[in-house]
């Protein structure tokens, strides 16, 4: 009975493990040998990812992740031919990086066709070195060996298929088990796991529709749809004595406007699938064209010119409305849709432009465009049934302010795509802080204008300021002194999706403080570090740092101090986001400068060669003379982990460098969570 219990107990153990092994092996590779003619060999790397993880691409910008990378050792049985032929990757303009990332998800298969040069069977080695991310990690880049046994050939040149190449490259799921080789994987740690891909898409889709709902909404406030409400109700209140059959004709004169507005959605939705849609949001070009549709909408706003639809379309609309019968709401809606395009384009333009950047989604076009039909038709179908309200609606110059307040607003945003295009082309014309003096300028006259010292085409003479404008101009105001400390370094977090990374920053005072060579803390931090003039200008603002572990315990023991160890990367997009959303805090700032000895551990950083005194010997008798690859290897034999950020206390005085807390700390910007990590770095650190 007891060894059953144990062999029980063994086997549950066993599992554990591999289930353990199975999450924290998120890259599985099989290698396929294709014959296609009897001197010609396709070699196939097939790769399958698990959910939320990205392989990414050889053609991956040099400013962005580390590209992955094919390597052969030389062999005279074969001679390549060609590189290695990778499927088309997903394109994403990345606002950390900013640049174009390409990346892969799921499954695919990278080809490399070789010639013989013999006849006999023969064996192709070489390695993969590449980099893995996923929303919540990144896992520095290792050499990852592989191995395919090529046999002697079988095929004459008359049985082999002349498109049987091609075919195969649109095939990455059928694998001949039989010629499969699973390769040798490094040990991979469990990382945050990432958040469904369906669940993900439904929360993107259920926001896009409340969000066009909202900007239908809002049309009706517009001097274009306004007027028309009072004029369109009336009509089907007076167009028939029977009351039953003008509330009937009012709720299809909405049904209408949501089927126009629909259709409209469906063409999008036809025209342009996800891979369309991916362009639109990351290319320069579409970027470049939405900022100039919003700065021409904005100068319309302004009252520069007017934009209409051809006069053609609205009288042959309205005269179709004229003969009344069923189809006249369904015209009356045309005619009002056509008429209320100068206001409702620009909003229209506006809610499909950001939503269309924020998904890929299929359905986006016919979504939004039916959650804008939806909130545009409200209005006018609700007010059929209470016409006593129509009595108190009443329009005037408030109108022409709310058109001119729409002005300032599409400028404003529309500065974010031309932003976008200028990271795309990498320009640098609209660094952060030159965006940011321009937002300042925008809504500081946004604000004076509400206090009618500005006026426009079209304005009446502001007699006295009401709750409304009186909110709108402390908004304002408001807003445009929380953006002033971003001109000098400060992370405005609220609006840290609208305006470009920090990294595009020249002037930024905390920099300057940290790269003056005094500490925030007390001590005198020293000047002549390890790697610093490699590895500076990547440290946090604020921060001082070592990056070499053996300099950062000689002045720990001096300071008495606990070590933190930052297993980060150059190219790790996560750990610029952990940096800019916690390591900004000024609690963190203050705890981390004050009782810790920073210590920053690169793992990606394989372009500075080590000095023969500092090369280690790897698990496989390697010799590792990269920093990058030492940092790694230190991080995962000790730690079981290869995924950055990672984030480890020790003292300096422990030569196995054990942990000073339960558990070490991955990615998460909780900033109350990472503070008690700390802490209890701290206290179990003063308990020694």
């Amino acid at each position: 009975m007891k060894k059953a219990l144990k062999a029980l107990v063994l086997a549950l153990c066993m599992l554990q493990v591999v289930t353990a092994v199975a999450q924290i092996n998120p890259a599985h590779w099989k290698f396929n040998v294709k014959e296609l003619s009897a001197d010609e060999v396709e070699l196939q790397f097939q790769l399958s990812l698990e959910p939320g993880w990205h392989f990414y691409s050889q053609k991956s910008d040099p400013n962005g992740p580390i590209p992955a990378e094919f390597t052969f050792e030389n062999n005279a049985s074969y001679k390549r031919v060609g590189g290695v032929v990778e499927p088309k990757p997903h394109e994403e303009m990345d606002e950390v990086f900013k640049c174009m990332v390409r990346s892969f998800s799921g499954k695919a298969t990278f080809r490399q066709k070789i010639k013989r040069n013999s006849d006999k069977p023969f064996e192709v080695k070489g390695s993969m070195y590449y980099q893995l991310c996923n929303d919540g990690s990144c896992i520095a880049p290792d050499d990852v060996p592989f191995t395919f046994k090529v046999p002697a050939a079988t095929l004459t040149d008359a049985a082999a298929e002349p498109g049987d190449s091609l075919a195969a490259e649109a095939d990455t799921e059928s694998v001949d088990e039989t010629a499969v080789a699973v390769a040798a994987e490094t040990p991979v740690v469990q990382a945050v796991e990432a958040q469904p891909q369906e669940e993900k898409k439904d929360k993107s889709i259920l926001g896009l529709f409340f969000g066009a709902l909202l900007a239908g909404i809002v049309t009706m406030f517009t001097p274009c749809v306004f007027p028309m409400i009072p004029m369109t109700v009336n009509f089907f209140m007076h167009s028939s004595e029977n009351k039953r059959k003008s509330r009937r004709q009012a709720w299809a004169f909405g049904f209408s406007i949501v089927f126009i507005f629909a259709v409209i959605g469906a063409l999008l939705s036809l025209v342009f699938g996800p891979d369309s849609l991916n362009f639109i949001g990351t290319h320069g070009i579409p970027n470049l064209i939405f900022f100039v549709i919003f700065f021409i909408f904005s100068l319309s706003f302004f009252g520069l010119f007017e934009i209409k639809m051809p006069e053609k379309w609205v009288n042959a609309s309205d005269a179709q409305a004229d003969k009344g019968g069923l189809m006249a709401p369904f015209f009356i809606a045309l005619t009002t849709v056509l008429v209320s395009f100068s206001c409702t384009g620009p909003i229209i333009s506006a809610a499909l432009v950001e939503f269309a950047t924020s998904t890929t989604n299929r359905w986006i076009g016919l979504v939004s465009m039916l959650g804008f039909g939806i909130g545009f038709a409200l209005p006018f179908t609700l007010l059929a049934f209470f016409p006593s309200v129509l009595k108190n609606m009443k329009s005037g110059g408030w109108l022409n302010s709310v058109k001119i307040v729409f002005a300032f607003l599409e400028l404003a945003f529309g500065l974010k795509f031309l932003s976008m295009a200028d990271l795309f082309w990498g320009w640098r014309l609209l660094d952060r802080e030159v965006y940011l003096a321009l937002w300042i300028v925008i809504f500081a006259l946004m604000g004076i204008y509400l206090m009618g010292k500005i006026k426009f085409k079209g304005d009446e003479e502001v007699q006295h300021i009401g709750v409304i404008r009186l909110a709108l101009i402390i908004a304002s105001f408001s807003f445009v002194v929380y953006m002033i400390p971003g001109m000098f370094g400060a992370p405005l977090k609220a609006i840290s999706g609208f305006i470009p990374p920090m990294n595009t920053q020249d002037f930024n005072i905390e920099r300057l403080v940290t790269e003056s060579g005094h500490s925030i803390s007390a001590a005198e931090f020293p000047t002549d570090v390890k790697y610093k003039e490699e590895l500076h200008k990547y440290s946090v603002p604020g921060y001082h740092e070592f990056y070499d572990l053996d300099e950062a315990k000689a002045y720990a023991k001096q300071q008495n101090k606990p070590i933190f160890i930052d297993f980060t990367g150059i190219n790790c997009g996560n750990c610029r986001l952990m940096e800019q959303s916690v390591w900004t805090d000024e609690n963190v700032k203050k705890m981390l400068n004050e009782h810790f000895v920073l210590c920053a551990l690169y793992c990606d950083a394989n372009s500075i060669t080590l000095d023969p005194a500092d090369r280690v010997t790897d698990n496989n008798g390697r010799e590792l003379d990269k920093l990058g690859k030492k940092n790694l290897y230190f991080q995962r034999s000790r730690y079981q982990m290869n995924a950055q950020p990672y984030y480890v206390i020790i003292d300096a005085n422990d030569p196995e460098n054990k942990p000073l807390t339960k558990d070490n700390y991955s990615y998460s910007p909780d900033v109350e969570k990472f503070m008690a990590f700390l802490n209890e770095g701290l206290d179990n650190y003063g308990k020694k």
